[in-house]
């Protein structure tokens, strides 16, 4: 009884002593990154998971996607109010959906989706049933080649199809005049006769092939973009709406790089040279700076980080939290960010915000040093 009371009293003394690093871990981190984020607080909580939050132009509301219709384990297209913290769904409800936008000017919402395939449902119990199964498997985005881009237009809800064609659709945003979309396409891997060794790599992995492309906000005009080797997406205009910023894989998929262009895909320019995998780039409304994310640190540790618009200096490091820090979006003023983190636990992403010190934030970027590696030009 004695030896088990005293077991039971380093086991509580284990927990207290977990318990106190932790919260001093999480202390030193809110210390490091209160000089640009400050009142970080989490904004969604229902559902297995969400992510991607995109600001309304009036900064008002977010639109962004989460797990949580009752039947679909896939992500659905939701709008949070900020004031009153009501959600709505825009999305159909089933099939798989991604990569939200608002239109500038309109009451359109975009978003890519898989509803009109007929096998939506089927694929949705399939996933559904593999999970009550116990079974795990490693997380992948899935590259659907039903994902087609929709407009929903919000006082009627009616939908619009923008693209329809075979092959993965998605990652859309649209021009800050609300009059262009750039996306992402993985179309090549399907429109045309492929190389056996093309046809390999469509099975292994159809990312290869996707590329940035440009269309109008009615879908007219589709214009491809880019044309190398590797994952090309994640594309988002500028606040002045004169380029594009993306982030670039190589040819094996391992380390991706900042990048941007002009509207008619000359003048690319490489931004970051990290050695790794750094994407989801957004650009600040000032134009002065642009915010990603990175795994510098660590395969599975990514964080945020910000350079000057031209990849001069050194990246500067935002963000102090162990797993996933990812997909920043700052508010149209540039007073707030949203960003998808793990940092409440476990391994599912939700959407954080937090008020974001745009002064210090150009004061941290003119301290950097100048680029050791800067890209090549």
């Amino acid at each position: 009884m004695v030896l088990r009371i005293r077991q039971l009293g380093v086991a509580r003394l284990g927990v207290v002593l977990v318990l106190a690093l932790t919260v001093g871990v999480q202390a030193q981190n809110a210390g490091q990154e209160s000089t640009l984020l400050s009142r970080i607080r989490r904004l969604t909580v229902e559902g297995r998971r969400s992510g991607e939050g995109y600001w309304a132009p009036d900064g008002k509301s977010l639109v962004f996607q989460s797990e949580r219709e009752p039947g679909n384990p896939f992500y659905q297209i939701y709008t949070l109010d900020l004031a009153t913290g009501d959600t709505t769904r825009v999305s159909p409800g089933y099939g798989k959906t991604t990569c939200a936008f608002i239109r500038p000017g309109s009451d359109q919402i975009l978003f890519a989706s898989t509803h009109h395939d007929p096998k939506s449902k089927q694929y949705q119990q399939e996933e559904l049933d593999f999970r009550a199964s116990g079974k795990e498997r490693r997380y992948s985005w899935d590259y659907d080649t039903e994902y087609d881009i929709y407009a929903r237009a919000g006082r009627t809800g009616a939908l619009t199809r923008l693209t329809n064609v075979r092959g993965y659709d998605a990652e859309a945003s649209y021009s800050p005049d609300g009059q262009w979309i750039v996306f992402t396409s993985m179309r090549d891997a399907y429109n045309r006769a492929l190389s056996p060794a093309e046809q390999k790599q469509v099975a292994l992995d159809p990312s290869y092939f996707g590329e940035i492309y440009i269309m109008r906000a009615d879908g007219s005009g589709q214009k491809r973009l880019t044309s190398v080797p590797g994952y090309d997406g994640g594309p988002f205009f500028s606040p002045d709406g004169t380029r594009i910023v993306w982030r670039r894989f190589d040819e094996q998929g391992l380390i991706a790089n900042v990048w941007t262009m002009k509207l008619d895909g000359t003048d690319q320019r490489q931004i970051t040279n990290f050695g790794s995998m750094s994407w989801a780039p957004y650009i600040h409304p000032s134009g002065a700076y642009i915010l990603f994310a990175s795994n510098k640190l660590g395969f599975e540790n990514f964080e945020l980080y910000m350079t000057d618009i031209e990849g001069t200096k050194e990246p500067v490091r935002v963000t102090y939290s162990d797993g996933f820090d990812g997909l920043p979006v700052p508010s149209p003023d540039g007073r707030r960010l949203t960003w998808t983190s793990t940092r409440s636990g476990g391994s599912e992403g939700q959407i954080f915000l937090a008020e974001w010190n745009h002064q210090a934030a150009l004061a941290a970027l003119k301290a950097a040093p100048p680029r050791t590696n800067p890209p090549a030009r």
